[in-house]
């Protein structure tokens, strides 16, 4: 079977968390709280907007794909090389809410790029849920 450019590898994180998904969506969508658990931002919850995360370590490119709010948002996530897109869903539960995170798009010749998002959505995830805690 011949090796196509199609398999490519996604990071996946998923969490129950005990607040209702209108609250988790105000932390994935307004600037200033996602500037406290992921990265500096101009991000609009509005298709097509194009917007930046910054860090100490670059920047990441991105571009709003997908918004239904409380219940999905996408967007792509272009840095180094790597085009992926980033996709959350909120699944209200008896407790909260169901998060789900996904990033696809990783090539198989992307291991660092993969480990690193593999490693920095844990970090992301344990941040957000802080917030979460924080904000009313």
């Amino acid at each position: 079977m011949s090796n196509t450019a199609t398999e490519t590898l996604s990071v996946v994180v998923e969490r129950e968390i005990p607040y209702p998904p209108e609250k988790i969506w105000r932390a994935l969508t307004q600037p200033h709280l996602i500037e406290e658990w992921l990265m500096k931002n101009d991000f609009k919850p509005v298709v097509d907007h194009r917007f930046n995360l910054r860090a100490d370590w670059g920047a990441v490119d991105c571009q709003v794909m997908a918004v239904e709010p409380n219940k999905t948002l996408s967007y792509t996530w272009a840095a180094y090389g790597l085009e992926s897109v980033v996709t959350w869903t909120l699944t209200p539960t008896g407790t909260g809410t169901h998060l789900r995170m996904e990033q696809s798009g990783f090539q198989p010749d992307q291991q660092q790029a993969y480990k690193g998002a593999k490693y920095g959505w844990q970090k992301f995830f344990a941040t957000l849920e802080q917030v979460l805690a924080r904000i009313d």
